[in-house]
């Protein structure tokens, strides 16, 4: 172990450590939020969030190893060790042990970790998330239709979460004060925009088609998506991809169709449904014409 890699070695070895133990997973990411030295009260109210989204994944059982008899999913498993790669370097760091960071998204998790703030956390957690991305987009193609379709829904509610609360008008227009409190990842909200449960089965693979999720998602989850998100998902992936230095963002989507290991010629699947309370909320909460916040 080098000296200059000490703490990236550190977190890899954590890392392997759990591969295989969806529960030990958990943990890890747990004791992330603790710090350093065991004692982060500050830290621990963000790790809400991460923990309800990391425990879905779990249910479904897309972190099982590859080798049990209902293996879990190449792609979610990497996206989620990504996650624990980066913030278990960043306690590293924070720690004592040499660096310097590995990557841009480590840099990241330690700036929350000096100001742990809602806008801070959502830099780092979707920064880990996008990256994680871009890097496994061959292992994303490997995967079932309807389990790509829910990949780029994913993506695009975590992104909208994090507009929430550092974009509000972009994120609810005219109801922007109300915006941050929706997505402040301490608060229990937060879990509405980030998990999909009311819809998929605690099961892995998908099963069924993507036409018959969406016939099953009904209420606040379709208003979501098509009533407030995909009038601006354009406009929200350049914000995004702009926020976390990822350019390589805006190659998952294309026209307000998303894109990411998803063709667009087959975009119609993001068209919003006749529907007339997704028109209203076209015309009550309508995207903003001006140019993006900073």
């Amino acid at each position: 172990m080098t000296a200059a890699g000490a703490a990236a070695v550190w977190a890899e070895q954590q890392v392997a450590a759990v591969r295989d133990d969806p529960a030990a997973r958990i943990a890890l990411m747990r004791r992330c939020y603790d710090g350093p030295f065991g004692k982060a009260p500050r830290h621990l109210p963000f790790r809400r969030a991460a923990l309800s989204f990391m425990r879905w994944q779990h249910r479904r059982g897309l972190l099982h190893p590859m080798s049990s008899d209902r293996p879990g999913s190449p792609w979610w498993r990497a996206v989620n060790e990504r996650v624990l790669q980066d913030g278990c370097e960043a306690v590293a760091l924070s720690g004592g042990l040499p660096g310097p960071s590995s990557s841009p998204t480590v840099d990241l998790w330690l700036s929350f970790a000096e100001h742990p703030t809602a806008r801070a956390w959502y830099r780092a957690h979707n920064g880990s998330v996008v990256a994680a991305y871009l890097a496994h987009h061959d292992l994303a193609a490997a995967e079932n239709a309807a389990e790509r379709f829910f990949m780029n829904v994913v993506l695009c509610r975590v992104l909208y979460a994090h507009a929430l609360v550092a974009n509000p008008r972009l994120a609810l227009a005219w109801l922007h004060p109300i915006a941050p409190p929706l997505g402040d990842p301490r608060l229990g909200m937060t879990g509405i925009f980030l998990q999909l449960s009311r819809i998929l089965p605690d099961e892995y693979p998908l099963h069924n088609s993507v036409a018959s999720y969406l016939s099953a998602e009904l209420g606040f989850g379709r208003l979501l998506d098509y009533g407030v998100i995909t009038p601006r998902s354009q406009r929200l992936y350049e914000w995004s991809a702009d926020e976390l230095a990822t350019p390589g963002l805006l190659d998952c989507i294309r026209d307000g169709a998303l894109t990411y290991a998803w063709p667009f010629e087959d975009s119609a699947v993001w068209q919003p449904p006749n529907s007339r309370l997704v028109q209203l909320t076209h015309r009550v909460l309508p995207p903003p014409e001006q140019q993006l916040e900073s």
